[in-house]
């Protein structure tokens, strides 16, 4: 069983720590529904940034979406076959409105190892996905949550540990279990 989940900007290095504490230290929902790009471009590559992260590309997509740069996580999470890129493509597809895309790229995710912890996690706020999580029944949630209501600041809380999860889950050097439960 995962501990409470909190996140530490630091754990990413410093170019990440600086660029994450300007824009919210990881720790500030993101809209569910996509915006205007709120961030310059980095300029950076995912070597550059994240050189002794397990999934570096990953890790970009991650960085990118949550500052809100939505072309540039896509076409990093485009950029590579892997189930933890599938799961950005997905999560970009969601904040689009993009139901169907999202649930296409859920399922070429597959269960991810972030999966259980992100249950936990999202039953400690009161989202309660059942035994296991589903990806494709948050889609619909977050679709379906009205601008302003309690439905919308309990699916951009979850967004958020989702993210911090895999974002931890890509970036974080050595990482073999943090992050994941049963």
């Amino acid at each position: 069983m995962l501990e409470v989940w909190v996140f530490h900007v630091d754990d990413y290095g410093e170019e990440v720590a600086r660029i994450l504490k300007a824009a919210g230290a990881g720790k500030r929902t993101m809209p569910l529904i996509l915006h205007a790009s709120a961030q310059p471009a980095l300029g950076l590559t995912a070597a550059e940034l994240f050189p002794a992260a397990p999934e570096p590309v990953a890790a970009l997509a991650g960085l990118h979406f949550y500052l809100g740069n939505w072309d540039e996580a896509h076409a990093a999470a485009d950029s590579a076959e892997r189930a933890s890129n599938y799961y950005w493509h997905a999560i970009v597809h969601r904040q689009e409105q993009d139901a169907g895309n999202a649930a296409y790229w859920f399922r070429m995710t597959g269960k991810h190892p972030v999966f259980g912890a992100l249950r936990e996690e999202a039953a400690r706020l009161g989202y309660y996905a059942g035994r296991d999580w589903d990806p494709i029944k948050f889609v619909d949630y977050c679709g379906a949550a009205p601008v302003g209501s309690k439905d919308e600041k309990l699916a951009m809380q979850v967004q958020l540990v989702e993210w911090q999860l895999l974002f931890d889950y890509c970036a974080y050097p050595g990482n073999s279990q943090r992050g994941q439960s049963n």
